[in-house]
């Protein structure tokens, strides 16, 4: 039985890609009494809405993680929430520097203090691999914001409030994804093109994304960054799984792009251990004022532990990622 059956849970950003999968999971397995779904777009409200019908459990609410009086109102009685609302777009953060920190960061800032005073129980917020050793405003800004969560349970050590990170990296399936695009040019027979032949990516479904939210909410403590332990592809490998034997040309890192992703940095491994078998990696808080033991099943890592997508010790290939794209993850 999952802590949250029966419960309330607000989903900031609860009308994307991760947001919809995890409202689909939580009504057909969980049964939570209400799930209060944050978002600040009109049109996308009603899209969902459409998609979920008229469930009695499912509550919408128009709002911007900017504005914390309206999410002080949103989380009146919420027990858990799950923080998915950002600005993602490497690209458009390089141009739009201050809307990123003030969505980002300063929006993260008031989920947090809005949970706090609502009493709600736990949060869990997701993050991304660029925020382990940024190079981009998205990155520096999801950083920024991993800490404030973590951090935030010194703030709320007083409180029943703790807070958890999640942190993985590209999600088959979501919006955003390059699959789409691929498909479209490999359609019209033009050639695919790659930012750098190199490349190389994390890899995540989004029942797996799901699934690491659940599984996060029911082992946290307060202060954890929790990790997949999932596989690395060549960008290549991703293009000639949605087009066999397409063209592809190298057109160069965009700004902000990384040659290679990472999950954890050097330093980070330093606080690193693998739990549920291998499943997680969890970054453990260095100082924990409100109180935390490690995990039972906790597992230390190698000295010198360091998770990129060109070292990673799994990988897939073409032939895996279509498997994956075609049985529809």
């Amino acid at each position: 039985m999952s802590i949250l059956e029966g419960s309330s849970i607000l989903i900031t950003g609860g009308t994307g890609s991760f947001g919809k999968a995890f409202i689909t999971r939580l009504l057909q397995d969980v049964n939570p009494k209400r799930v209060v779904i944050y978002s600040r777009d009109e049109l996308k409200q009603w899209e969902a809405r459409q998609m979920f019908g008229d469930d009695p459990r499912l509550r919408w609410f128009i709002g911007d993680i900017r504005d914390l009086d309206r999410l002080r109102r949103a989380m009146h009685g919420i027990d858990y929430v799950v923080h998915a609302a950002a600005l993602k777009q490497v690209d458009t953060g390089e141009y739009n520097p201050h809307e990123f920190v003030k969505t980002n960061v300063l929006g993260s800032q008031n989920v947090i203090e809005a949970s706090i005073d609502a009493g709600v129980q736990k949060v869990v917020a997701l993050s991304t691999d660029k925020a382990s050793s940024p190079i981009n405003l998205y990155g520096a800004t999801k950083l920024t914001a991993d800490k404030l969560f973590v951090l935030g349970n010194h703030y709320a050590a007083a409180y029943p409030t703790r807070f958890a990170v999640v942190r993985y990296g590209n999600v088959t399936g979501s919006r955003g994804s390059i699959i789409p695009k691929f498909r479209a040019l490999a359609t019209a027979g033009e050639s695919l093109p790659i930012t750098d032949l190199r490349c190389t990516r994390f890899l995540i479904t989004l029942p797996d994304a799901v699934q690491m939210v659940l599984d996060t909410f029911e082992m946290m403590q307060g202060g954890e960054l929790v990790v997949p332990h999932i596989p690395s592809h060549k960008v290549t490998d991703l293009a000639q799984a949605i087009a066999p034997g397409a063209k592809m040309h190298d057109i160069g890192l965009r700004p902000g792009e990384k040659l290679h992703e990472e999950m954890i940095s050097q330093e980070e491994g330093r606080r690193a251990v693998m739990v549920m078998d291998g499943k997680y990696y969890i970054l453990q808080p260095e100082v924990a004022t409100w109180g935390y033991e490690p995990p039972k099943d906790a597992v230390p890592v190698p000295e010198g532990f360091h998770c990129a997508s060109d070292k990673n010790d799994i990988w897939i290939d073409a032939d895996d990622i279509r498997k994956l794209l075609e049985s529809g993850i």
